[in-house]
């Protein structure tokens, strides 16, 4: 039995204008994060293995995560968000394209560079669209090699990617999918056959009470 799931990590600091100021949960992600673990908790769900990014926020989560189910947890750097704020600062300088200042603008401004990324039209010191996709399909051979019931707690550029991996979706439907990943959601697959299969997407189980429902963010 092959199940892999994916957890973006809880908020960040999303008034922050550059990675450093921007990797670090804030309070609302310290308490999405302890909600998971104890839904997780308490519906007797665990696993085998959770493994983590090396950002504070990708680490973070995953300990509140981990405390809750009594569990250990690794880190991989496969597992590390692209750098949203490089990209989008050569997108301004090479295109005009000025960075969002709320969500309204973030809905236009990601599919244009996630765009520009693929077609290789951003300072060549960054990441490549390539690069980024080729270490997305490692670390899921990765999980998919150790067996059973696999979390990778990351961020939500990775877990699009990884739907684009195993969905083959075009360019544009990965940045559509994007713009509606919530912080602290489950994105499950499992082995059917040769294929890693979705099973559920951007799924909120412990914020469905009304009296959490303040506490759906995407940003």
């Amino acid at each position: 039995m092959v199940e892999i799931t994916l957890v973006r990590h809880g908020q960040a600091n999303s008034a922050a204008t550059d990675e450093a100021g921007y990797d670090r949960l804030s309070d609302l992600g310290r308490q999405q994060a302890a909600w998971l673990g104890e839904h997780l908790r308490d519906t007797r769900q665990t696993f085998d293995h959770v493994i983590c990014g090396t950002l504070n926020r990708q680490h973070d989560t995953a300990k509140a995560i981990a405390s809750c189910l009594d569990l250990e947890f690794s880190q991989d750097a496969r597992l590390n968000e692209l750098d949203y704020y490089g990209l989008a600062t050569s997108l301004r300088d090479n295109h005009a394209i000025p960075m969002p200042r709320d969500r309204d603008e973030f809905l236009h401004h990601m599919p244009q560079l996630m765009t520009a990324w693929e077609a290789g039209q951003l300072h060549s010191e960054l990441e490549t669209f390539a690069a980024f996709e080729g270490r997305v399909r490692a670390i899921i051979d990765h999980a998919e090699s150790l067996g059973g019931r696999v979390m990778l707690v990351t961020s939500g550029g990775l877990i699009g990617m990884a739907m684009r991996v195993l969905l083959r979706l075009e360019v544009a439907s990965y940045a559509n999918v994007l713009l509606q990943i919530n912080n602290t959601s489950l994105h499950r697959y499992v082995k059917g056959g040769n294929a890693l299969l979705l099973d559920t997407f951007n799924a909120l189980p412990h914020l469905e009470r009304a009296d959490r429902f303040h506490a759906r963010t995407h940003i």
